[in-house]
């Protein structure tokens, strides 16, 4: 197996940030190279310890996707091999966790979509009988299938920050107030986008969540991240349909009125929610058993979507 990958360390590209799990470069003017680490972040803290083949895995997932689904939406990927645009003694650091892609502008907003009634969305719905205020039907029960996918947006928070859920007028506004210089001269405007975001969003749930129903595994809900180019054409950036990004349970030990045990970080969220630690940085240190379970559920997880050994 191979050193995990904390942070990446390339020297022959300029580094232009780092986020809770991916390292991003400059490759030119026109493409980035983004390096998936195994950093894991939870209640939105970097924790200390990499989780091993984490990074893989979330590149591979997403790269099954991105060609699965590119039929909905054209994606970020240039095709480029990442090991071509970096030294060659760098070339182990981004050697099955990297992908060269093209330099979009993002939309600000993340784009939710809700299946079933979980997470914040079930504490909202027991609030308020809605979801980002959405009316649903009443007497639902914690994780029951809704009578169609809704598409929730969210703030894009900085590293640290926790995503706020806004409502869908709230986005559109953001896109419009922060696309418009891109958009000049392309006759669309930031709220165009905004519905185009909500549309192919939509659309790639659905058609993901009945491919990986034929697997065994649930989604019950996922988040993507949209950019444009220069002619104002939408793109799926970041990544897609990860065990990071999107909510997956294994169907048979699906049950209406619990919450089912999820294909990513719930180990950790499990050892987490018994210590005293505040949910601020620096986070605590994992226990080995929490580490090898949470890597070995990343890897089922691929492995049961695609059929294929990691």
């Amino acid at each position: 197996m191979t050193t995990p990958l904390f942070q990446s360390s390339i020297t022959s590209l300029p580094l232009l940030s780092k986020g809770k799990v991916r390292d991003i470069y400059a490759v030119d003017a026109d493409k980035l190279l983004i390096i998936t680490t195994d950093r894991l972040s939870a209640f939105d803290v970097i924790l200390p310890d990499p989780i091993p083949r984490k990074g893989e895995v979330l590149q591979a997932v997403a790269n099954f996707w991105f060609e699965k689904l590119g039929h909905i939406v054209p994606n970020q990927l240039t095709g480029i091999d990442p090991e071509s645009v970096v030294a060659e003694n760098e070339r182990e650091q981004v050697r099955g966790r990297a992908v060269v892609v093209k330099r979009l502008k993002p939309l600000p907003i993340e784009a939710v979509v809700r299946g079933y009634v979980i997470g914040s969305g079930w504490k909202d719905y027991k609030e308020t009988g809605a979801i980002c205020g959405i009316a649903l039907p009443a007497g639902l029960k914690m994780a029951q299938k809704l009578p169609s996918p809704i598409f929730t947006p969210a703030t894009k928070a900085e590293v640290g920050d926790h995503d706020e859920n806004v409502s869908y007028d709230q986005a559109a506004a953001n896109c419009d107030a922060t696309l418009a210089e891109a958009l000049k001269g392309t006759g669309k405007t930031g709220a165009q986008l905004c519905a185009e975001a909500r549309d192919a969003a939509i659309r790639l749930y659905e058609e993901a969540a009945i491919f990986a129903a034929t697997r065994g595994i649930i989604i019950a809900d996922t988040k993507f991240e949209f950019g444009i180019d220069a002619a104002g054409t939408l793109h799926l950036i970041d990544e897609a349909l990860t065990p990071d990004s999107s909510r997956f349970w294994p169907a048979s030990e699906y049950q209406e009125g619990s919450n089912p045990p999820s294909y990513d970080k719930q180990f950790v969220r499990d050892y987490l929610e018994t210590l005293d630690w505040g949910k601020v940085a620096p986070g605590p240190k994992l226990p080995a058993d929490v580490i090898v379970r949470t890597s070995e559920k990343y890897i089922e997880a691929y492995e049961r979507l695609t059929g294929k050994t990691l």
